[in-house]
């Protein structure tokens, strides 16, 4: 069982790794410069992103009956995390212009792409089915929390009074958001989706993520990643450690087990979502230490999914 978890482990996530290493390789031959990575992170921010959160709704099973209760606890508990990393933000993190890049890259877990993966591989077709609706919640509330936290810490920094006008702007307006609600909208109408829709959109879709760990691997600095503020790593610690233990014992508190409690801790323990470092770019805040995030949680979510899937297993609880 041990090597089977660390076997795991190891395919899901080190596919991320290598798309960021690939990146830092990139940019040290010239191929990937600053010109191509703010370009390219438009796309994937204002085009490739929103239009895979669309087709993942749009296409999926409406389960919101039989899994509510799993997805009323993800929506409690992400909000729960990141109200604690708000509070704990303005104590550890002494720059007011990075405090909402350090919750995001806290909070915001890649549950679009590593937890369906870690819940296919751990569960199969249950997994799937279970992580569906807690998918759909949770993805809405990463987007709108990150565009609150990021609005009131980029502004907020410049010394301007954050009032409740730009957050909802910065909301409604949000691409990530509105292909979101475009996409529950869709499926809620039970229209067909033409094949060839389907088609191109899935093509679209399909270098989402690649391309957004490419531009965040090309934007790392390895210098500044551990630098004397410590914000990427609180932050990495937060998103791989932290959370994850706080919203994996709080679903075993509240009754969870097997499967469910399963697809918690791996939704929860998924490193910082790529989409992190575009609307970062996107809305002028520190690229540079979101893409450190990412890097640091991708490279630390190996070691604590497998110690955590040994941990709950051995327990008997998963």
């Amino acid at each position: 069982m041990f090597w089977q978890t660390w076997s795991f482990a190891f395919g899901v996530t080190v596919p991320n790794l290598l798309i960021l290493l690939l990146g830092v390789m990139l940019r040290r031959t010239g191929l990937m410069d600053d010109n191509f990575n703010e370009k390219a992170s438009r796309l994937v921010f204002n085009i490739a992103l929103p239009c895979l959160l669309f087709f993942s709704v749009a296409q999926g099973h409406d389960s919101s009956g039989s899994n509510l209760p799993l997805a009323l606890y993800g929506g409690i508990a992400t909000v729960v995390s990141f109200l604690l990393l708000e509070l704990v933000a303005l104590k550890l993190v002494k720059d007011p212009r990075e405090r909402g890049i350090f919750v995001q890259g806290g909070f915001r877990a890649n549950t679009g792409i590593a937890g369906l993966a870690y819940a296919s591989l751990a569960f199969g077709n249950e997994g799937i089915a279970l992580g569906s609706m807690y998918l759909a919640v949770t993805v809405i509330l990463f987007n709108v929390l990150s565009v609150i936290t990021l609005t009131r810490s980029l502004k907020g920094g410049q010394g301007k009074r954050i009032g409740l006008k730009p957050i909802l702007h910065g909301i409604i307006t949000n691409p990530l958001i509105i292909g979101l609600v475009l996409g529950l909208a869709f499926q809620h109408s039970h229209l067909p989706m033409p094949a060839t829709i389907a088609s191109t959109g899935n093509f679209i879709s399909g270098m989402a993520l690649p391309l957004a760990m490419l531009c965040a691997g090309a934007s790392l600095d390895w210098r500044a990643m551990f630098r004397s503020s410590n914000v990427a790593a609180w932050s990495s610690a937060s998103r791989v450690i932290f959370v994850p233990a706080l919203m994996t014992f709080g679903a075993w508190l509240f009754g969870f087990r097997g499967a469910a409690l399963g697809v918690i801790f791996l939704f929860s323990c998924t490193p910082t979502a790529a989409g992190s470092y575009v609307m970062t770019r996107a809305m002028g805040g520190n690229a540079t230490l979101a893409a450190n995030i990412i890097a640091v949680t991708t490279l630390g979510s190996f070691f604590t999914t497998a110690l955590g899937l040994y941990l709950l297993r051995t327990l008997g609880v998963i």
